[in-house]
């Protein structure tokens, strides 16, 4: 398997564990394989393996389509290690259960820092390590977070000597909770930066730094965001394992509703329907900041300005530039880098927007790819959760209620449908008690963690401002 930037044409590629240190490709563009592997043939065995060994070790038959240059037994120890009770609540690493008929919710937050982000960041961190160790390296991990990515990010690679975490969040646009699981961290490798902006800020800062080669080259800069091949080829595992729970027969179809901001959650779905997962539609549910839903409606993709960026209660998803969104748009062209290329790094930049509306392309696209969308509201939300909560007794977070939402607006009644969880409610308790009245539940080791002292610098929106601070802590000022 050999893997090319959406902005380059498939030829001579890289390897996975190239791709994996590297983050971001060089021209900009995003890491994809040169060919999506057909699982088909392998789900029936998928199914004993799920049964017999459990969730670790489907993850590693998944990623080793992926991986030729990790020895399978080393593959197989990784995986074990990430998915193991040491790290998650339920044995079943991703139990589902039934939320009414044909409904079921796949519960993805009982990881360390209860939110999905943990699926893929406990195997990265690893994966890391592993490839760091064998090449006698180390990683400055440059991220940003608009709450859960930061971090899930941070407790796996907390600790580990070879590689140094720099994350930078948008300054108060995290709820208490988020903020208090990031900079109560007080470790030598961990650096928060809390940037004057919206996440979509930051977002761009890692870009830009990114794009900066000599400096990325000489301070080994990595990314964990979803821009991460590794990370979200990581989440096509739980799209795999909860289609094998809600099924009982290879032929048998489930539609998965996801809450997505930046694309990825939702991209490692496109990318096991790609594979062959019999998946039916992907169902796509944003909050306000509805840039994914006007595009799959209308077919005009327009980023917004840092002004015109909603702050929702389900602030994880305050997103208005999808960067796995180019991924897609490269499979929506069949691998055409050079339209790739003309859409994000000339028209998108010139003129923030682009209208595919009148392409042969996007009038196929449900078809193709099955997707459809739509957006919840602060109102919807709270019914949502009082609805899930009095009839089911259910207790969800906002993002996962704009799901909950989304699908209860667009399936069929015969349509057997799977809700991604997306985290616990404890990490938005305030919109918890407005909807139920009621405290979430709070696990104990999140118990005071708001008294917590708080280690975060603030910093400008300003790329050369990043860059110094990078530069002073990796050179030990």
């Amino acid at each position: 398997m050999r893997y090319h930037s959406t902005r380059t044409p498939a030829g001579e590629g890289l390897q996975f564990c190239d791709i994996l240190l590297a983050g971001l490709a060089p021209d900009g563009g995003l890491y994809l394989p040169e060919q999506y592997p057909d699982i088909t043939g392998l789900l029936p065995g998928w199914r004993k393996l799920l049964a017999e060994q459990g969730y670790a070790a489907v993850a590693a038959e998944v990623l080793g389509l992926f991986v030729d240059d990790i020895p399978e037994a080393e593959l197989q120890r990784i995986c074990a290690a990430a998915y193991s009770t040491d790290n998650f609540a339920s044995a079943d690493i991703v139990p589902v259960s039934e939320l009414g008929a044909n409904r079921w919710l796949a519960h993805l937050s009982d990881g360390p820092t209860a939110a999905f982000k943990d699926m893929a960041m406990q195997l990265l961190g690893r994966l890391f390590e592993y490839e760091l160790e064998r090449r006698g390296e180390n990683l400055t991990v440059l991220g940003a977070t608009s709450g859960d990515t930061g971090s899930a990010a941070e407790y796996a690679m907390r600790g580990r000597d070879n590689l140094t975490v720099f994350m930078l969040t948008p300054r108060g646009r995290m709820t208490p909770f988020q903020q208090a699981q990031m900079f109560s961290l007080d470790e030598p490798n961990i650096h928060n930066l809390a940037v004057d902006g919206v996440f979509d800020d930051c977002q761009d800062l890692v870009k830009a730094v990114n794009s900066d080669a000599a400096f990325k080259a000489r301070h080994r800069i990595g990314a964990v965001n979803s821009i991460n091949w590794a990370r979200l080829v990581a989440q096509v595992t739980y799209y795999v394992v909860a289609w094998l729970r809600v099924t009982s027969s290879e032929s048998e179809k489930v539609t998965f509703c996801v809450p997505t901001g930046n694309f990825g959650n939702i991209c490692a779905g496109h990318v096991a329907r790609q594979m062959g997962l019999p998946i039916g539609r992907l169902l796509l549910a944003t909050n306000e900041n509805n840039v994914l839903d006007e595009f799959f409606r209308t077919g005009v993709y327009r980023v917004r300005a840092a002004a015109e960026t909603h702050e929702t209660s389900s602030p994880s998803m305050d997103i208005s530039k999808a960067s796995n969104f180019e991924r897609f748009v490269h499979d929506l062209f069949a691998g055409d880098a050079d339209r790739v290329r003309e859409l994000f790094a000339e028209r998108l930049v010139t003129d923030g927007f682009f209208d595919l509306s009148g392409t042969p392309e996007f009038a196929g696209l449900g078809g193709r790819f099955g997707f459809a969308s739509a957006s919840s509201t602060h109102a919807d939300r709270l019914a949502t959760i009082e609805r899930t909560w009095r009839e089911h007794r259910v207790l969800i977070d906002p993002h996962t209620a704009d799901g909950v939402k989304v699908a209860d607006e667009l399936a069929r009644d015969d349509e057997s449908v799977v809700i991604l969880e997306t985290a616990l409610p404890v990490k938005f308790a305030a919109t918890i008690r407005e909807a139920v009245d009621r405290e979430p539940d709070r696990p104990e080791a999140f118990v005071g963690i708001e008294d917590l002292p708080r280690h975060v610098v603030d910093l400008p929106n300003d790329v050369d401002a990043v860059k110094r601070f990078i530069t002073e802590r990796l050179s030990g000022g």
